[in-house]
């Protein structure tokens, strides 16, 4: 089962956000609080969004999909991107993954977005077969470039954090 997450999913997300990290051998990098992650998803104005897949058996959360919504410029509309995707290893193979994805598409159909995107490491051939799967196609023409930390605040015109 798939439901939209609630405030009180915030502890489980979170745990579930540094077993992801640790799976990707990023756990260093994964900062964020249980209150900042509370206020990007509950707060005031939230900025992002996210849906909770639940154990057939005892309706435990099992993994979770947390997204914002983006914009293309080309075609005039918004799209979701898909910023984390995660199953519980013990859950994998039971349909949650494709389960919170098709949920997320029916969003984008449903609200006249024509886009559902997402990153994967390029190490990661398990999930990429599977999204290949599901007809996602990679977008190897484009390199994705990111600012943090001391570069950010750089450009930016502060001083390093």
């Amino acid at each position: 089962m798939i439901r939209t997450a609630t405030a009180a999913d915030v502890p489980v997300i979170h745990a579930m956000i540094r077993e992801l990290a640790e799976y990707e051998k990023c756990l260093d990098e994964a900062r964020a609080t249980e209150a900042q992650l509370h206020e990007a998803l509950f707060g005031e104005h939230p900025a992002a969004f996210a849906h909770i897949a639940e154990s057939d058996e005892n309706g435990e959360p099992v993994g979770f999909a947390l997204w914002f919504l983006n914009f293309s410029t080309w075609r005039g509309v918004h799209g979701i991107y898909l910023e984390d995707l995660y199953v519980r290893p013990a859950s994998r193979g039971g349909g949650h993954g494709k389960a919170l994805l098709t949920e997320l598409a029916r969003i984008c159909v449903e609200r006249g977005y024509e886009r559902l995107e997402w990153s994967v490491l390029d190490w990661n051939e398990p999930s990429i077969g599977f999204y290949r799967s599901l007809g996602a196609v990679a977008q190897d023409e484009w390199t994705v470039f990111r600012l943090t930390d001391e570069a950010l605040h750089t450009l930016g015109g502060g001083t390093a954090a």
